[in-house]
């Protein structure tokens, strides 16, 4: 079985392929219906747009405990394989530590964050919500047992392996390559990565697609 990928935009001859990485674990979650939205503006100007479900998130068979980042590189991958014509991968935040893998023509990428960073959050949230429950436990404690077995971290269960390469990990060399942030450099809106509950910012989805747009035409992709 596999797995299941948001397609938005014509059926073929697109002018270039968007291919969409989310945001890693809870992230995706609050982020998503914002990048889905991006992704219609997209499309309405004929372009393929497509937002993968990695292996182990949203409605993906396979249990996250079974994979780790180089699992999902090499899903990426096979993604941008099967697609036709100019593709430029979009990333956000954890997102770009997996995407130099695949094959394409350019890379945007927003906030990008490294994985080290990303697996501090995860362990101050058990460390809180143990607290909460009245067990001991100290980020020191959690990343020795992290080296021998699976962690339930904010509702993920991750595995050594995906414990080891996340604390490593960072987002790769690629080129061309326009990496931003928010504000008034980059993409107005807000983090919504770090709101308690999934939201949506559509001035924000509007500002995503323009630059990508904008940015994928100047290249000569679009």
């Amino acid at each position: 079985m596999g797995e299941y990928h948001l397609r938005i935009g014509p059926d073929a001859s697109p002018h270039a392929t968007i291919l969409f990485v989310p945001p890693l674990f809870e992230e995706a979650n609050r982020t998503r219906r914002t990048i889905v939205q991006a992704m219609r503006l997209l499309a309405e100007h004929g372009l393929l747009t497509i937002l993968p479900d990695l292996p182990g998130q949203n409605e993906s068979p396979t249990p996250l405990v079974d994979v780790d980042l180089s699992c999902w590189q090499q899903a990426l991958a096979d993604v941008a394989r099967g697609t036709d014509g100019p593709l430029i991968v979009a990333s956000f935040r954890g997102g770009c530590l997996i995407d130099h893998g695949a094959k394409a023509d350019a890379w945007w990428r927003l906030a990008s964050v490294g994985g080290a960073s990303l697996l501090r959050t995860l362990l101050r949230a058990r460390v809180a919500a143990d607290r909460e429950a009245g067990i001991a436990s100290s980020l020191d404690g959690l990343q020795n047992r992290a080296a021998n077995e699976p962690l339930l971290l904010a509702g993920n269960l991750l595995s050594p392996a995906m414990l080891a390469q996340l604390a490593s990990a960072q987002a790769q060399p690629v080129e061309p390559l326009r990496s931003i942030g928010l504000g008034p450099d980059g993409v107005a809106g807000t983090s919504l990565w770090l709101r308690a509950e999934p939201g949506e910012d559509r001035a924000m989805a509007a500002a995503i697609a323009h630059d990508i747009d904008a940015w994928g035409r100047s290249c000569g992709i679009i």
